[in-house]
């Protein structure tokens, strides 16, 4: 396993501690929920349009029957044949009508869905935030505990050395100091994971945001 130092990563210089909500549009859950939506809408038009006879009207469907017993007969001219064939939808209106419903119903779920989508990446985004802001905050104490672990351990060194102390109070020191330190790593390392879980719920990072 590779060996590294919480020092080495770098964090950009400036973390948001708020950000336009232009910018969750990035994540590709927002992203899959819209296009379900756009596909939804799109077949309730399909649907729609299928309850409606698909014909093109010309001059060759007129009648040319003599007289009104000859109307249906086969040869009688294609106006006959038209309202036949105008018919057939209305007759299954009952099945293409539901199927416009449920193209509907299709809808409706998707746009709960998206405005579902969209609320949990605002609140993903909020929680980090605040993890974030959090985060500096722990982290500035933890480095101020650190440093003043070290003086005190510094001067119960020179103080054993002189004998004022005995090897007790030194160890004791020694070991608030160590403890000091890890609280530091830990709040460093925290706030790292924050950081990374930011990118994440923004599906990436806040320097893609248009320019004013």
């Amino acid at each position: 396993m590779p060996a590294f130092e919480l020092d080495a990563f770098q964090l950009p210089e400036e973390l948001p501690l708020s950000l336009p909500s232009q910018l969750v549009e990035q994540r590709p859950d927002i992203r899959a929920a819209e296009q379900l939506l756009r596909a939804a809408n799109a077949q309730i038009g399909v649907a729609r349009a299928a309850r409606f006879p698909q014909l093109s009207l010309s001059g060759n469907l007129g009648g040319t029957a003599s007289n009104f017993n000859q109307m249906f007969w086969a040869g009688s001219g294609g106006f006959f044949e038209l309202a036949l064939n105008l018919s057939l939808p209305i007759f299954d209106g009952g099945t293409l009508m539901h199927r416009e419903y449920a193209a509907t119903e299709t809808q409706r779920q998707a746009a709960a869905q998206y405005r579902l989508t969209v609320i949990t990446a605002f609140q993903n985004v909020a929680d980090t935030l605040r993890a974030l802001t959090a985060d500096a905050a722990a982290l500035k104490i933890s480095n101020a505990l650190a440093v003043a672990a070290k003086k005190t351990y510094d001067l119960t060194a020179r103080q054993h050395a002189s004998g004022y102390l005995d090897r007790l109070a030194l160890i004791n020191a020694q070991q608030t100091y160590r403890q000091a330190l890890l609280n530091s790593a830990q709040a460093q390392a925290s706030r790292l994971g924050d950081s990374v879980a930011l990118f994440q719920a923004l599906g990436g990072g806040w320097w893609n945001k248009p320019r004013d």
